[in-house]
């Protein structure tokens, strides 16, 4: 069963589900924009017998294709505390964004870097690379790019997650994506069904909801459909709601 979720306030994410009628969540475990080791939750009980879909942000700050040492190393311990803490709920998995390198470095190495992730360490909850929304030297932005990171990591325990609005502002064809994606990585796992506040190929990654974005909904509703896996909306939690309401009946129509 394919179910629909949203990005909710880390508190009480159960009784945030509850009030917009998600099916699945998707929490931050500590700072997004910190390097703090995740703590113990006091509700980890509740969100496990809430029988939602659990599934785990890393912090913003996460970048193991870097190629500065005092990003990349505590990059890689971050995975691994927070797919631990991530465990302890039974998430179905922990999104970490493909990263990039910096001007003037080698792509090739970023793309090792993630490589050798996988290859020096397993992670208990199934780490889901999302693709992101703009920079030249980004790993997961074009196809090309995705393909390229495939290559080195798709042997390994990984999944992907495909974000409609990082899609949309790379200007990739929502109408294609699932099939073109699937074709390289021969999987997707959770979709980030948001819209855009910008035009396609703007490289900006600015969210907004289905009512208000750039993106037709239905288009949004079609990824989603042909993708064939749970969709998490990251929207503004004023139209959480009403997104997932919109992706429910899609869905079942």
């Amino acid at each position: 069963m394919v179910l629909i979720g949203a990005h909710t306030r880390g508190d009480d994410p159960v009784a945030a589900a509850a009030e917009t009628g998600a099916q699945a969540v998707q929490v931050f475990l500590a700072d997004p924009q910190g390097w703090k080791k995740p703590v113990p939750r006091e509700d980890a009980d509740a969100i496990v017998a809430s029988g939602l879909g659990v599934y785990v942000h890393a912090p913003y700050l996460v970048n193991v294709a870097s190629t500065n040492n005092r990003i990349r190393i505590p990059s890689r311990t971050m995975i691994a505390q927070h797919s631990a803490a991530a465990a302890t709920l039974g998430a179905r998995g922990l999104i970490v964004h493909g990263g990039h390198v910096g001007a003037g470095d080698d792509l090739a190495v970023g793309v090792e870097n993630w490589r050798k992730t996988f290859e020096r360490a397993t992670f208990p909850v199934r780490v889901l690379v999302e693709n992101t929304a703009g920079g030249e030297n980004a790993c997961a932005r074009t196809l090309d790019a995705i393909a390229r990171l495939w290559d080195a990591i798709g042997q390994y325990d990984v999944g992907f997650c495909l974000d409609t609005c990082h899609a949309w502002a790379s200007g990739l064809d929502l109408e294609t994506v699932v099939e073109q994606v699937t074709a390289i990585t021969g999987r997707i796992d959770l979709v980030h069904a948001n819209s855009s506040r910008d035009e396609a190929g703007s490289n900006r990654d600015r969210h907004a909801s289905f009512a208000h974005g750039t993106i037709p909904p239905e288009l949004i509703a079609h990824v989603v459909r042909e993708a064939g896996c749970d969709a998490v909306v990251e929207t503004p939690a004023e139209g959480q709601a009403e997104d997932i309401a919109f992706l429910k009946a899609a869905l079942a129509g």
